[in-house]
């Protein structure tokens, strides 16, 4: 039932269209007419979410990807190879996170719409803004949507592997306020911001803190010249843990230890914290869990269910009590310029869609 072809073309087109966050509204014009032409009822928000409805029999199946990548994703150059591995030429990444979602979506609901089966009713909802924050699920009328279950078509690695847990993850900005001087003619006058800034973060639980949580810091700038001590310094970082314990303790850690190295130096601290999303965990008795595992073994497939570190649209959908699990359409190597995708795995990825909107 699958077309391979068509899908590859699709998901060809797809990469093809510049969509860096902010700017997608291309690719979701190219989306909504691929939908419309197949009948279905369509529209987009202010943002550019796209949304998509089929009528169909029994419960409604909400099916998402995102519109959006990560830098470098401008000029993108697909490469497919004869085994069928599609790659970028090397100089940007390939964009298959997570336009490969979309091309599956898409491939889906061309075979339910051409070959007529019975299906359940599907809404189709293409985010914006992912890779920011989850900025456009944030931003979706939740009112409009009516599926109670959701797959997020999002995931990485093999097919077979699903996620049904992520964690909770709180952002974090922080300044040090310390007093410039004169580096040469009288440091001992400054408080260097910076190096109060280091030994605070030299102090700070990082990495893997536990089997449920890690922290970073991932940016920090401060500084005018190399002849003034430093009286400003910024960093941002998060926290993230599948505990709302574990989250609020490792957090507040990292804020002890701006507050007391700010505090020692005479220099002042300034710590925002912001909760980006919630953790969401679903059991494997849940029934769509169950209906993902015995659909994906009528396959042959081999289902694990397994926790992921990272954050999707699937946690906004959770939070907004669809339940919803994240499938991969096979993406390897996301946000670097090596990351890979196989047509095989998109096609397996379809196949499992098809299947489950199948049971009505």
């Amino acid at each position: 039932m699958i077309n391979q072809d068509r899908l590859l073309n699709t998901f060809l087109d797809l990469v093809k269209i510049d969509s860096p966050f902010g700017e997608e509204g291309e690719v979701a014009r190219y989306a909504a007419g691929r939908l419309r032409g197949l009948g279905f009822e369509v529209h987009t928000d202010d943002m550019d979410n796209v949304f998509g409805y089929l009528p169909g029999t029994g419960e409604p199946l909400l099916l998402n990807a995102h519109l959006d990548s990560v830098d470098p994703c401008r000029g993108i150059k697909p490469q497919v190879g004869a085994d069928g591995i599609i790659r970028s030429d090397g100089s940007t990444i390939l964009g298959a996170d997570d336009r490969a979602g979309v091309a599956a979506i898409l491939e889906t609901a061309h075979v339910v719409t051409g070959t007529k089966i019975a299906h359940r009713p599907i809404e189709i909802v293409l985010t914006v803004q992912e890779e920011r924050g989850h900025a456009g699920s944030k931003h979706l009328d939740y009112a409009r949507i009516r599926a109670k279950q959701g797959l997020s078509i999002d995931g990485t690695g093999p097919v077979d592997s699903f996620s049904i847990a992520a964690p909770s993850h709180s952002g974090i900005t922080a300044a040090i306020y310390g007093k410039s001087a004169h580096a040469g003619a009288a440091p001992e006058a400054g408080i260097n911001a910076i190096r109060v800034m280091c030994e605070a973060i030299a102090r700070m639980p990082l990495g893997r803190l536990d089997a449920e949580s890690t922290a970073n810091i991932g940016t920090i700038q401060g500084g005018t010249a190399s002849n003034i001590v430093p009286d400003r310094v910024e960093i941002t970082g998060e926290v993230r843990s599948h505990s709302e314990r574990k989250l609020q303790t490792h957090t507040q850690q990292i804020v002890n230890e701006l507050e007391d190295a700010a505090v020692a130096a005479r220099a002042r601290a300034d710590v925002q914290i912001t909760r980006n999303y919630m953790a969401f965990r679903l059991q494997e008795t849940n029934p769509l869990v169950s209906l993902v595992a015995q659909t994906a073994e009528k396959m042959g497939l081999e289902p694990s269910f397994v926790a992921t570190g990272g954050g999707s649209d699937a946690n906004e959908f959770n939070a907004h009590g669809i339940h919803t699990l994240i499938v991969s359409p096979g993406v390897m190597n996301e946000h670097t310029t090596t990351e890979y995708v196989a047509l095989g795995d998109m096609v397996k990825c379809t196949e499992l869609l098809v299947a489950i909107l199948g049971v009505v």
